[in-house]
């Protein structure tokens, strides 16, 4: 997959999301007897990430997010290209997922593959009459999301390209809107924070900026947002208190700092891959697995952590 595709059209209440990855196989499913797009989309507790001892990169589980949708939703349909099969596969569902159209095939000569899924949510459901500001924005902000998390894409919001293109790019999108928020508070011009981030392997990357004197975090994992953090979050705050501890007892033998204080005056971006991740609920708002289960343990150069030190020197 190289590319991503998020429409949201407020007036007539309907969004898609597209992506160019390996298509859904258009196949009658040898047990259930129906074509696999139908069994994934239309019935619960139909699909395959069951396995503890596979490890995955990914974040759903137990196949709920697009089965939840289609029950929530007026109007929702599926559309998919296996190039395996040189097929192309539709179906709507309708009131609720409680109405199926009989599934539209045709040719797929192109050898196209992508997947969108499209749908028209029953916002009464939600005591709402409208898609609000403040969903569109929740919204808006998860596209930017995977912009700046899911390496080597081309994320698109409402046909335009997001200038997001990686997770450093996504943490100064952050530090630039903290510096305009505060210059509009404070009335005077205020410069950005300064960053540091590294590329701490194909699975770990991390940044760190000076807080406002309480404790502040943007992570991922696999994508997911965990809004409330977790241990993968955790592990890297540990690994950079415990450093500014020992540097700061070389610079004052009298200085008696501790963890807490240094964390309070952190702002920690981490964008993790964990397999199998676990967490505390199905909003996944924090990761719960234990360190030794990530798969890969993420360990901060010792040129990240010599820069580090701006940390205390800032917070004097």
């Amino acid at each position: 997959m190289d590319t991503l595709k998020v429409n949201i059209d407020v007036e007539a209440c309907t969004i898609s999301v597209f992506n160019n990855g390996r298509g859904i196989p258009i196949e009658m499913h040898t047990q259930e007897k129906m074509y696999i797009p139908e069994l994934i989309f239309g019935h619960l507790l139909s699909s395959s990430n069951y396995d503890d001892d596979e490890k995955k990169l990914t974040g759903g589980r137990n196949g709920y997010g697009a089965k939840l949708t289609n029950i929530y939703s007026h109007e929702f349909t599926i559309d998919t290209a296996d190039k395996n099969t040189k097929q192309k596969y539709t179906q709507t569902w309708t009131q609720n997922m409680s109405k199926i159209s009989k599934a539209k095939i045709t040719k797929n000569s192109k050898g196209e593959e992508y997947t969108r899924v499209s749908f028209r949510p029953d916002l009464t459901r939600f005591g709402m009459t409208r898609i609000d500001e403040d969903t569109v924005a929740l919204l808006k902000k998860r596209v930017y999301d995977m912009a700046g998390t899911v390496k080597n894409i081309k994320v698109y919001l409402n046909d335009e390209r997001l200038k997001i293109k990686n997770f450093k790019q996504y943490v100064d999108m952050y530090l630039d809107s903290a510096a305009a928020e505060t210059t509009e508070t404070s009335g005077a011009a205020q410069s950005k924070q300064t960053m540091i981030f590294e590329q701490v392997s194909d699975r770990w990357e991390v940044a760190l900026a000076v807080s406002d004197g309480s404790f502040q975090q943007i992570s991922f994992a696999n994508s997911i947002a965990t809004t409330k953090g977790g241990t993968h979050v955790t592990l890297i705050t540990d690994q950079i208190a415990k450093n500014l501890i020992t540097a700061i007892g070389k610079k004052n033998k009298g200085a008696a700092v501790k963890a807490a204080q240094i964390r309070n005056h952190m702002w920690i971006f981490v964008n993790a891959l964990i397999e199998n991740p676990t967490f505390d609920s199905q909003t996944k708002e924090t990761m719960t697995l234990t360190v030794g289960k990530f798969g890969t343990k993420p360990v901060l150069s010792e040129e990240f952590m010599k820069k580090g030190t701006l940390v205390p020197s800032q917070c004097d």
